[in-house]
């Protein structure tokens, strides 16, 4: 399988879920504006979030993917079916207690998500509400997660990419057309989460039943392949569960930033998205099959030149797309969002939250490259680990640095976590051997730092003044940022044209059947 071909369709389809969710930002901006009710709803839905990022995305992700590519390699199609029906059997009697226990719960949800919010009347309560609503998508969502990660093995990457889209329309028509029709407005994104949650599931139904593998009622957790899986998933919900543990102290101390540090995070975050879900998400979900698939053939040289192409395609496009967040913050969230209730003051909140994230963007990215080397051996214990302690960096920058920086504070400190957590991840990918870099690093980043500085002049003089992005009409900034974007991207790629870069140099196959 070619694998810049696999990477080229899921970016494809997740280009299209980040454009669809920049015109959700961009809507609900507008609607919404930015005060405690868009702080209660983006901290309502962060748990649910949160909560699918450790079980669906994360721990159980990169616990199942690995165990059921050994499985369709070894085992064949019936004890890949079993296995298959009884994890979900499993994981959704699971999660529907856990909805169930949510929903309760939700009161005290509320002060353990941001319990600043009781400072001001009203805004404690409304979180609980929007709470109820939306806890039960991490049912439908960890789910969609489980049948994601089959296709994937199976080489179908294009629905579980493209399924983020259903959300975003979802929350983009709840926002226009139920809005009106709640005593508080906000409330129509909330059910416009469990609408999309449920729309994501459905799609997946008609590709697994093409394929054989549409989970039948197997429940059996004593079956060797879901212990292994349950085993799997006990280190790596520890790493995991430390990172959101990380993201829900930053929504507490947010909280106490006063009103709309929330959603200047959030709204700095969905930017931060396009390139992290474009690349590293990307990649990672590419990466870890094929990796595995190395792993479980023992082919330890293509394992490292795999990472090696993954850790080079990374710096190619990451590092750009950090020094353009960094540059052109306010061109770029003046165009997405400055429109009806969204303020010029918001604009430059959100911008200096955004520039925070820019400096961690490498790292950020290469972690989903890293950590699939230790995840596809089925070594979760060493990311774990180094995940944990990334954390603990992470929270101790954030309490230290939220004083003289406020909100931009806490999104710096999530920068400088995640580049501990790549860091590490390298120097242990190293000294344990798995990873060893191929020759030419040095002149391949010198050419690199040259064409990032050509990169970064274009961008200079094309952006013009800021206050130009916050007074001009919307189809003149749509213009010009398309002509800013478009002449630094051509003069970088040119630049590394010239200086010997070629598409092929990065075509890679991994060995197995399209």
């Amino acid at each position: 399988m070619n694998l810049l071909k696999a990477l080229s369709a899921v970016s494809g389809m997740t280009l299209l879920s980040r454009i669809t969710g920049l015109v959700r930002t961009s809507v609900q901006a507008a609607v919404f504006g930015v005060g405690a009710h868009t702080d209660a709803f983006e901290a309502a839905f962060r748990l649910p979030n949160i909560l699918r990022r450790m079980f669906a995305e994360g721990a159980f992700s990169q616990a199942f993917v690995p165990i059921l590519a050994e499985y369709q390699a070894k085992r064949g199609t019936d004890d890949t079916r079993v296995l298959i029906s009884r994890v979900t059997m499993l994981l959704a009697s699971a999660l529907l207690f856990l909805s169930v226990l949510g929903v309760l719960a939700a009161p005290w949800l509320a002060y353990v998500l941001a319990s600043g919010f009781a400072a001001q009347e009203g805004k404690i309560e409304l979180t609980a509400q929007l709470i109820q609503v939306v806890f039960p998508y991490i049912l439908f969502v960890s789910l969609v997660s489980l049948a994601g990660g089959v296709l994937n093995v199976h080489r179908r990457f294009g629905i579980p990419a493209f399924t983020p889209v259903l959300l975003n329309l979802s929350l983009i028509g709840a926002a226009l057309l139920l809005s009106p029709l709640f005593a508080q407005p906000i409330m129509a994104l909330a059910w416009g989460v469990v609408i999309g949650g449920v729309a994501q599931l459905a799609m997946q139904i008609w590709p697994l039943y093409r394929l054989g593998l549409l989970p039948r009622a197997d429940f059996h957790w004593r079956d060797e392949g879901v212990r292994r899986v349950l085993r799997a998933m006990g280190p790596a919900m520890l790493g995991v569960s430390a990172a959101q543990i990380s993201i829900l102290i930053n929504t507490q101390l947010a909280s106490r930033l006063g009103d709309g540090a929330v959603s200047w995070i959030t709204y700095a975050d969905r930017l931060m998205e396009f390139p992290t879900a474009l690349l590293g998400v990307a990649l990672g979900t590419v990466l870890l099959p094929s990796l595995a698939r190395h792993h479980g053939l023992g082919e330890q040289r293509q394992y490292s030149q795999l990472l090696d192409w993954g850790l080079r395609f990374t710096c190619v496009l990451a590092l750009p797309a950090a020094v353009a967040l960094g540059m052109i913050g306010i061109p770029m969230i003046a165009t997405i969002n400055k429109y009806g209730a969204f303020t010029a003051f918001d604009v430059a909140q959100t911008r200096a939250a955004l520039t925070g994230y820019s400096f961690g963007l490498l790292g950020l990215i290469g972690v989903k490259v890293l950590a699939p080397g230790f995840f596809a051996r089925q070594d979760m214990k060493t990311p774990v680990k180094i995940s944990v302690f990334a954390v603990g960096v992470s929270v101790v920058a954030a309490t230290l640095l939220m004083t003289p920086l406020a909100h931009a504070g806490l999104t710096l400190a999530t920068s400088i976590g995640a580049c501990v957590n790549a860091g590490l991840l390298l120097w242990m990918l190293r000294r344990k051997g798995i990873y060893a870099p191929q020759p030419g690093w040095w002149v391949f980043s010198g050419k690199l730092a040259l064409a990032l500085a050509t990169l970064a002049l274009v961008l200079h003089f094309t952006a013009g003044d800021d206050q130009y992005w916050l007074e001009a009409g919307v189809l003149a900034k749509i213009g010009r940022l398309a002509g800013v974007i478009c002449a630094s991207a051509g003069s970088y790629f040119l630049v590394l044209w010239l200086l010997g870069f070629r598409p092929r140099d990065f075509l890679r196959s991994d060995g197995a059947p399209s």
